[in-house]
This record gives C-alpha cells, structure tokens and sequence, in this order.
C-alpha cells in the first residue's frame, strides 16, 4: 500500500471525529490524531489521518500557523492531498479563520483554485445558489445561528467567504452539479480563467457530493465538512492506491462511564434531558464559576461518588438566552475558556479515579477533555450517529470515546454511545 495518501487538517475535535468516521466508512484505514504531536503515534498502515486541531476560535494568524505546521508534517508523511475540514454550518467571524486557513493552505500545497463544500446531507445541511440551509431554513434564521462563540447571520457563503479570503470567490451551482463530475471540472475551468481562486460549490444529496469529489481528484487542496471526503476516499481507491477494506473494528474497552454537556445547541439540551431520566445529573454552573467559586471540586467528588454504579452526566448546557446573559456579564472569550477548564479539570479527576469511557458533546469540550486525558490519536470504529464514531485512544491506558458536535445525534444520544462503545460500563 502507498501509505497515507489523504492529509487532513479540521478545526476542532469533534469535526475531526466527524472526518475521520467519513473516510473509515468510505473504505480508508482512517487515524484521528489530537493536535500535531499525535502523529508520532499514527501507525505506519493509515491511508487517511486527521490532525484535529483547536483552530476554529483562535486568532487568525496562530490557525493559520498551525493548519500550515500541520499539513508540513501530514505532507512529510507522503500524503498526496489536503483536506481542510470546517463545520457544516460554516462557523466562522468576518476575520475568519476558514477563509485565513484557506488561502495559506492553497499557497501550501501550490493549488490555484479549491472549493468550498460544507454540505452534510445526513444532518440536514445543504447548499443551494450558495447559500447554507438547516433543513429548510437558511442559517441565518435557523437555530443553529447562535453558536456561542462563532454566531453565524448570514446564508450566503459566497460572501461570508469573500470577506475572510484575499482570493477572488465564486460559485459552482446546483444545475452544473446536478449534470455530474464532467460538468463540475468543465465549471472550475471557466472560473478559474475568470480569476476565481476558490468555489462555493451547491450540493444537496450524497449523490452531488460523490459527483464533486470526482471533480476534485486533481485538486491539491479540497476544503469542506465532512461529507464531500468520501468522494475523496473513493478516488484513492478507484485508482488502486487503496483497498477499500472496512477497518472499524476496536479493541474493548470496559470500566466505568462519564457523560459530558459542554454545548448550549439545541439537539444537547434535548440529549441532557432525554439523559436525565436514565442517569444522575449534576450541573456545572457557569455563573458561580465565573463569578469566582470553585466548583469543579464539589462536581468531581459527587460523580466520583456514581462511578461504582451508573453512568453519570455533568452538563453545563443551557438554553440561548442564558448564554447570552452570561456571556454579556463576563465576557465570551472568557466564559467560553473557563468552562473547558473546568470540563479538562474534572475529565482528569475522574479519569485517575478510574473512569475509562468518555461520551462528550460540544467541540470546544471535546477538545479541553482530550487534551487534559493525555490523549494523542484515535483509532476510528463504528458509527453512533451521522458524524460521531465510537472511537478507542491509542497509548498505555486506551479509553473509549465518543466525541460529538453539539449539533449531532438523536435524542437519546448519550445512551446510544455507551451502547455502541466496544466494552462494558463496569463498577
């Protein structure tokens, strides 16, 4: 086999699982690692590996620098194309950080032209004369609009992102799509003879998404969510370069279970409830911690308190309104970063008390937990839900995890992960 062939740079952890749960569905040996350290542990045999980075919320120029150093050491590794993967739903500001990332990662990898794809038909994401739709809304008007950090008010992503990119951004629509891979690369010529460095490109189904990533095979680099890399995936294998073989299996993991809420989206709160009438709740508020009190120590000793019989959930979710005041009080950056502290300080705390299966919504969580686990790669098994794949860390100590967007999963998310996870919750 040729080695890594697909080098894949996401913005959060939980995007990268998304990624990475892609690709091992498509037929790719598939390694998600956290941060760039993680890819000394990436084992030798991995066809596809996705450097989850804390990218999305950053300043511009450090996400820039970090998506670069790792598509360096992914290029290093012999893979033969870049991906860089974004949410779904576009989350971004007017300074960034996907057009930033972008235009340095084209310049990178030497392309001249790259496109634009978040469409995640599973989860109702589409794209249509450049604009993002959630379900039947455009974002802007759907719920999804209130992501506490990167709040997105406008559905035309042709001019989201001409706002962030220095290169000149156009459109590739549903009628060109629609008429298949031939037609896709026929369009990318025309703009780019009429200067056009990167393509929002239209896509509704599974089927466009396979017609575009056709397109792409000879694109060095290739921006989107995660859909639009199976097409990718499909690619290597058509051309031999790849089996194709399912690699999904994961080694058991058994031990006691910890659920954690860190995201406020809708689809979370309906978890957290649904969660409460199988398992204790404990709640993390923000406000006291913000205000000052410690918290964190009362919520590690009352879930250690569960972890010799059930599984035992710490949300700090709560609904728009609420983020809102609290953010207003003390300050979004702030709020944001105390409360993955405090989500990393008790995932540590309870992980040395013997927890060893860790089910965690919300990116910005999923990373803080992560990172204060000790882990560095993932070896990438079974779906849970579109987007979120069981999941078993590489290392001494293996974990089970289960890492979700806060947008992903059925109402009784929490429950399906435990129930998915290879191994047993046990005292």
């Amino acid at each position: 086999m040729a080695g890594v062939l697909l080098g894949c740079v996401a913005d959060d952890v939980t995007g990268a699982s998304d990624l990475a749960n892609t690709l091992a569905k498509a037929g790719l040996h598939t390694v998600q690692t956290i941060g760039i350290d993680g890819l000394a542990q990436a084992p030798a045999d991995a066809e596809a590996i996705v450097v989850a980075l804390k990218s999305r919320s950053i300043k511009p120029a450090e996400a820039v620098r970090q998506s670069v150093e790792a598509w360096r050491r992914l290029k290093a590794l012999g893979a033969r194309q870049c991906y860089f993967k974004y949410c779904s739903t576009f989350d971004s500001t007017e300074r960034g950080n996907i057009g930033p990332v972008m235009d340095a990662l084209m310049a990178e990898t030497g392309g001249a032209f790259t496109v634009a794809c978040p469409t995640f038909p599973e989860n109702g994401r589409t794209v249509y004369q450049g604009h993002l739709f959630v379900w039947s809304q455009p974002l802007h008007e759907s719920p999804l609009k209130d992501h506490p950090l990167n709040p997105m008010r406008d559905a035309n992503l042709v001019r989201v992102l001409q706002a962030q990119s220095r290169t000149k951004v156009g459109l590739v629509d549903w009628q060109t799509v629609a008429q298949g891979p031939d037609a896709v690369r026929a369009a990318f010529g025309v703009l780019q003879r009429a200067g056009v460095g990167a393509a929002v490109v239209d896509a509704l189904t599974l089927g466009d998404l396979a017609a575009i990533g056709e397109a792409c095979a000879d694109l060095p680099l290739v921006t989107g969510a995660s859909g639009l890399a199976a097409g990718l995936a499909t690619n290597f294998i058509r051309a031999g370069l790849a089996e194709g073989r399912n690699a999904t299996a994961l080694p058991a993991v058994d031990g006691p279970a910890v659920l954690l809420a860190g995201s406020c989206s809708p689809a979370t709160l309906a978890q957290v409830e649904a969660a409460g009438r199988r398992y204790p709740v404990l709640r993390l508020d923000v406000a006291v911690l913000l205000a000052g009190t410690d918290v964190v120590p009362d919520l590690v000793a009352a879930a250690r308190g569960h972890l010799g019989s059930t599984p035992v959930l710490v949300a700090s979710s709560a609904p728009p309104d609420a983020v809102r005041a609290v953010q207003d009080r003390f300050g979004r950056e702030d709020a944001g970063r105390t409360v993955e502290q405090a989500f990393a300080r008790l995932a540590a705390a309870l992980a040395q008390a013997g927890a060893r299966r860790f089910v965690v919504a919300g990116g910005e969580t999923s990373g803080a937990v992560v990172e204060a686990l000790g882990v560095q790669a993932l070896r990438i098994g079974a779906e849970i839900a579109p987007g979120v794949p069981a999941t078993v860390s590489l290392g001494a100590v293996p974990l089970a995890l289960a890492l979700k967007s806060g947008n992903f999963g059925g109402e009784d998310f929490f429950h399906d992960a435990l129930e998915a996870m290879p191994g047993e919750c046990m005292p």
